[in-house]
């Protein structure tokens, strides 16, 4: 990849840009062929890069879709992807793109540039975008000259477009495809596109029983080349099975009834580790374990909401023993959240544990707000969730020392973020992972109002909003980090959310599983992975 490191943008598109290898090459001979069986705790739910939002959709994306840039696999810069060569203006507000030649869809047809204007145009529309359209807004215009070329013409330089050109909501789609699905609108449309999605990534959807499994095959016309001097990827397919209970998870990979399981309960990480025809890996990530509290000041059946009284949001936050939690939860793999962004995330300021255990200072809180003697607060859990289980459990006996009764509400996965969607909660576990290396993606989900309401809490801060608006343009690399700086203060001290931990991710496979790999930001990644007959 060919880099004009530039004026000020130079430091962070220079990260952005470092050309490092995305996966390992395999250290033996990579065999061919056969389907890698995956458990999962969840189905997907709308499989447009556009449109979607939960990890379960977010972490298979980049399998069905290509970027015109991939992340590498530390999760921190990006290489070439679609696009083989990337120039960047020297005052940051052109950026052009040079296609990959021979490039097709999973069914065969050509990526035309025109389909990745239309699919950014779309990603980052106000009308046909969606929440995560803010990552693509500082994107004037696209323009394309001939067959191979895609210009970018920016409102304003952005220190974090490259990362976000290689983000899930930034999957090139082909516009003839869509457009010929039925329906009456393009909305209509997308959905029944995304019911049988063809992609250009590496693997292309082949069936979906809704709630049970869901198949995808090797893409035939990917364009990455194995070191065997054959396309990639090496399966013939993966195959995602819903499994929700966590013990029922573990029990079918001990069975070799699967081949690997996400989301292994901390509790039975020692254990898989010690079994010999297991592989249990704690993969780095960029994510946090929290609490979302509900700040309005009435919940959804109209009655009064304590949580909406920051005193009494500080006073639970003290009565968390955080450590406490990191053990029985994570079995001590966990450190506790210092930030509400990951510690990983550039610009994330850390000066120890946020609201150390101190059950005085819990007690005298809730007294001032008016609350002595405790009160009653409903916290949704994602049922057959051991950790889920654990956390709500310690919470429920660190808060009954401050006379805080806490309930437990068992939902299953969709359910309970739907109701999460209505803002038709109290509590809720929580969980985030980073998707770019960069901390307006988190800021903006959690903590800026206008785009997702600072995750369902309701908490509003307007100087928050003002100093997050002034960061997307901000170029100075020390006043974009004083901005958040200030912003990770006032959110601190407001304490939205009950901060618990950052944890890594647990995936446990079977033996004969090689080359798996979950990135920093999520995302599985099957690209490289075969099985050893």
């Amino acid at each position: 990849m060919k880099h004009r490191t530039i004026g000020l943008l130079s430091s962070a598109l220079a990260l952005a840009l470092a050309t490092s290898t995305f996966l390992t090459a395999p250290a033996h001979a990579a065999q061919r062929g056969g389907t890698l069986v995956f458990a999962r705790v969840a189905d997907n739910i709308f499989l447009d890069p556009a449109h979607t939002a939960q990890n379960a959709d977010i972490w298979i994306s980049l399998n069905l879709y290509d970027t015109l840039l991939i992340a590498t696999a530390d999760g921190k810069a990006t290489e070439p992807g679609l696009a083989t060569d990337t120039k960047v203006a020297p005052d940051g507000k052109t950026l052009t793109f040079t296609m990959r030649p021979n490039i097709k869809f999973a069914d065969g047809s050509p990526i035309l540039v025109s389909d990745v204007k239309w699919s950014l145009d779309r990603a980052r529309g106000k009308d046909t975008g969606d929440e995560f359209a803010f990552l693509l807004a500082s994107i004037d215009s696209i323009d394309t000259q001939g067959a191979d070329t895609v210009t970018l013409h920016m409102k304003h330089a952005d220190p974090t477009i490259l990362q976000a050109l290689a983000t899930f909501n930034a999957g090139i789609m082909s516009e003839k495809l869509v457009m010929a699905a039925p329906g009456a609108n393009l909305a209509e449309k997308s959905k029944a596109f995304a019911e049988h999605p063809i992609g250009s990534g590496p693997f292309v959807l082949t069936s979906w029983k809704r709630n049970a499994e869901l198949v995808m095959s090797r893409n035939p016309y990917y364009w990455k080349i194995a070191p065997d001097g054959k396309p990639l990827p090496y399966l013939d397919a993966v195959k995602f099975v819903n499994i929700p209970d966590d013990a029922t998870r573990v029990l079918k990979l001990k069975a070799g009834e699967v081949d690997a399981v996400e989301f292994v309960p901390y509790s039975r990480a020692a254990e898989l580790k010690a079994d010999p025809k297991l592989n249990m890996v704690l993969f780095p990530a960029a994510q946090i374990n929290y609490f979302a509290m509900n700040t309005r000041p009435t919940l959804k059946d109209g009655s009064k909401n304590p949580l909406n009284d920051v005193r009494v949001r500080q006073a639970l936050n003290y009565a968390t023993d955080k450590e406490a939690i990191i053990q029985v939860v994570s079995y001590g793999t966990g450190t506790p959240q210092q930030s509400f962004m990951p510690m990983s995330t550039p610009l994330a300021v850390g000066n120890g544990p946020l609201y150390p255990y101190d059950i005085t200072k819990a007690k005298k809180l809730l007294a001032d707000a008016g609350y002595p003697k405790g009160f009653e607060v409903t916290c949704m859990v994602l049922a057959g969730s051991a950790d889920d289980t654990a956390k709500v459990a310690s919470l429920q006996q660190m808060w009954a020392d401050v006379g805080v009764t806490l309930k437990a509400e068992q939902l299953e996965s969709a359910t309970r973020l739907a109701r999460y969607a209505a803002s038709d909660y109290q509590m809720r576990t929580g969980l985030w992972t980073n998707d770019i290396n960069d901390p307006n993606e988190i800021t903006s989900v959690i903590a800026y109002y206008p785009t997702r309401q600072s995750a369902r809490t309701g908490w509003q801060s307007k100087r928050v909003d003002e100093l997050f608006e002034m960061s997307q343009e901000e170029l100075d690399p020390a006043k974009r980090a004083a901005e958040y700086a200030e912003i990770q203060k006032i959110y601190a001290e407001a304490a939205p959310i009950i901060f618990t931990m950052e944890v890594p991710y647990p995936v446990a496979m079977l033996k004969k599983v090689k080359d798996f790999q979950q990135i920093p930001l999520g995302n599985n990644i099957f690209l490289n992975t075969y099985l050893d007959k």
